[in-house]
């Protein structure tokens, strides 16, 4: 990890990984070499492959500039420990690169606190990275090991599967759409809603429980309509979802209909589960939610293309076909 950060009283490289980083860096068995060389070594289990995820978060884009670095940095690494939820991988380790507008310890002590109790929780520890000074962006690279039979891909989807969702859906979007002034929330809920926004909780323990499970996943991390396409996608499959089981808190559920299904289908930032699999894992998968206190439903069915042009079919508890013109968070519109 290096620093060519120019501020009036720059730290140099180790000084700023000693005094904001350290306590990250607590390494197990799965790390061969950590910092201090010019690659880090890991050592996956006998048998396992290494599951690898990068993600970007960009001041202005992914968040405010205003927000609270403590959630921040709980965020930065959450969302790639979601990716390894996803796949059923178990942490073994993360590189950080940060580009800073400068080193202010009052920003850099929190964001770092927020980022090494996550990491300490998921028993994966920091192993190298980078830092410069530029607009604020911060970027994680996150290695996982699991056995390649058990990997929860994409491409895994079978006709006749359940489709499951973890947690609840929408907050993180209600309280996005509150920010911009799309509609008005009370701040006690604004506050609830955004806390759904700004401390999202990778589902590691859930993807490790699927193995063997499920047979398909992904994280929610871009809105449930998008998301769930790229399975359809890569599995050549369609669906069918009943938008009126998808699950939401109490606080969305007091929204309007239109919020609610905009927030549920179209809305980011969640970082639940969304899998696949056969009818007859049913009750395996109700009670790894009972086991781990996390909430499962199910909420359609996987299905054979059947000519039409879109994959994915949405209908209400009635079975009337419902209509979505919105669309998921994309990166570059």
């Amino acid at each position: 990890m290096t620093t060519t950060s120019s501020s009036a009283s720059p730290l140099s490289e180790f000084s700023l990984i000693d005094r904001f980083f350290a306590h990250a860096t607590r390494q197990g068995e799965q790390v061969a070499l950590g910092i201090g060389d010019d690659c880090a070594l890991l050592r996956p289990p006998a048998g396992e492959q290494l599951a690898i995820s990068t993600d970007m978060l960009v001041e202005g884009r992914h968040f405010f500039a205003d927000g609270d670095p403590r959630a921040l940095g709980h965020k930065t690494l959450a969302v790639n420990l979601s990716d390894l939820a996803a796949m059923g991988a178990r942490p073994l380790g993360f590189t950080l690169a940060l580009a800073l507008p400068d080193s202010d310890p009052a920003w850099l002590a929190p964001f770092a606190e927020g980022l090494a109790e996550l990491a300490d929780r998921h028993a994966c520890p920091l192993i190298g990275g980078d830092t410069t000074r530029g607009p604020r962006n911060l970027c994680v690279t996150v290695f996982g090991s699991v056995p390649g039979a058990h990997a929860l891909r994409r491409d895994a989807a079978q006709p006749g599967d359940d489709i499951w969702v973890s947690g609840t859906l929408g907050d993180a979007r209600l309280a996005l759409g509150a920010l911009r002034k799309e509609w008005t929330l009370p701040d006690g809920a604004l506050a609830q809603a955004r806390r759904a926004m700004d401390w999202p909780e990778p589902q590691v323990a859930l993807g490790l429980a699927l193995r063997g499970v499920a047979r398909a996943a992904l994280d929610i991390s871009d809105g449930l309509l998008g998301d769930l396409g790229h399975i359809l996608e890569r599995s050549s499959m369609s669906a069918q979802i009943n938008v009126d089981a998808l699950p939401r808190s109490p606080l969305l559920a007091t929204q309007s209909p239109e919020i609610q299904r905009l927030c549920t289908l179209g809305g980011g930032d969640d970082y639940q589960l969304c899998f696949c699999a056969d009818p007859v894992q049913r009750p395996r998968i109700e009670a790894i939610g009972d086991e781990l206190g996390i909430r499962v439903t199910r909420i359609g069915t996987i299905a054979l293309p059947d000519g039409r042009q879109t994959m994915l079919h949405l209908h209400d508890n009635t079975g009337a076909f419902v209509a979505a013109d919105f669309k998921s968070f994309d990166h570059f519109q």
